[in-house]
């Protein structure tokens, strides 16, 4: 069974034999964008080399960034994978190649028993209506059938201002057993059964301020893969927070708690909340951003206190934050070692 560390590692060696350079994660704090609080998706750095107004230092780049999202901030330990933190794998193209190779590259990642080996079978995928090149490639290139490729209206990629287009979406049936039984169940239910795993954005637009939408003068591409959702596909756990990316925490939380995991629905959130919050707060100040009343400062403050919080609930007495760092620390160490800094 894989790793969280060796699936990271196996990733960024796939595309570098592809020709990308492998780029440490930037920052949490954006460099120069005033638009963004904090990096949430993995080609958020790179929005210059995107829109062409600074050069990149190779025309394929890959990458495992660090990410903050906190508008679900309300559903983190009540769903199998929604986090405040989490890793995006991501590979990008800057005038590069296209559909076709970032189509048929991430195929062989996701179903090559020498990379995840994951059976072809239990993939779907889904495209833009209007996207046929990406519809044609999947059928007629990757060989997946018809109906096993799905056209949604809101594959469309955009975040804000910036370069944005259409997007290919991959899926894993994790099977009947993880289903609501409805018989319209199918990708885009909201049930566990379809996991999409890596999305594959065709960036050929760039939205204006006034929200027009300018073609790029070179087209690019933009995926991201969800390290952790990954992760739990490759070690069969129902849960992001199951996996060794994450379960650490959860133990060194419940030996302090008066419950266990698995002994209550509510426990176990706030469990799963200390856990994803400890991650948060671990590479978040790792990168600088202190608790304040405003800005970055105050969505970490605000983490702080909600894991604070949950601990008091499930019976922490003591001082249990830095221990929870320390955790998150042992996990990480070898990939981010600016947290140790």
């Amino acid at each position: 069974m894989l790793t969280g560390k060796q699936i990271r590692e196996k990733y960024l060696r796939f595309f570098e034999s592809k020709q990308h350079l492998i780029l440490p994660s930037a920052s949490l704090i954006p460099e120069n964008d005033p638009s963004l609080l904090l990096i949430g998706a993995g080609m958020a750095p790179f929005k210059a080399f995107f829109t062409g107004k600074m050069q990149p230092p190779s025309p394929r780049i890959v990458t495992c960034q660090k990410c903050i999202r906190t508008g679900d901030i309300e559903n983190v330990g009540r769903t199998a994978r929604h986090h405040t933190f989490f890793e995006m794998l991501g590979n990008f193209s800057f005038g590069d190649y296209f559909k076709k190779e970032a189509i048929t590259w991430a195929w062989e990642f996701v179903t090559d028993p020498q990379w995840l080996g994951i059976p072809a079978e239990k993939m779907w995928v889904t495209v833009h209506p209007t996207d046929d090149e990406a519809f044609e490639i999947w059928h007629k290139v990757v060989g997946l059938p018809t109906e096993r490729i799905v056209k949604l209206e809101d594959n469309f990629w955009e975040i804000g201002q910036g370069p944005c287009g259409p997007d290919s979406e991959m899926f894993v049936d994790l099977g009947a057993e993880r289903g609501c039984g409805s018989p319209t169940c199918g990708v885009g239910c909201d049930c566990d059964r379809y996991l999409e795993i890596w999305n594959l954005v065709f960036t050929q637009f760039n939205k204006e301020e006034d929200g027009s939408y300018t073609p790029l003068a070179k087209k690019n591409i933009d995926t991201g893969a969800g390290l952790e959702r990954i992760t739990s596909v490759l070690q069969n756990k129902r849960s992001n927070f199951e996996t060794d990316l994450i379960f650490p925490i959860i133990e060194y939380a419940q030996n302090l708690a008066t419950v266990k995991y698995g002994d209550a629905e509510k426990s176990d959130v706030s469990l799963k909340v200390i856990a994803d919050h400890a991650r948060s707060m671990t590479v978040m100040i790792g990168d600088g951003v202190l608790p304040s009343n405003e800005g970055r400062g105050y969505v970490l403050r605000r983490i702080l206190r909600r894991a604070v919080r949950h601990g008091k609930l499930i019976g922490i007495k003591e001082l249990f934050l830095g221990g929870a760092v320390q955790t998150v620390f042992n996990i990480f160490q070898d990939v981010y070692p600016e947290i140790e800094e």
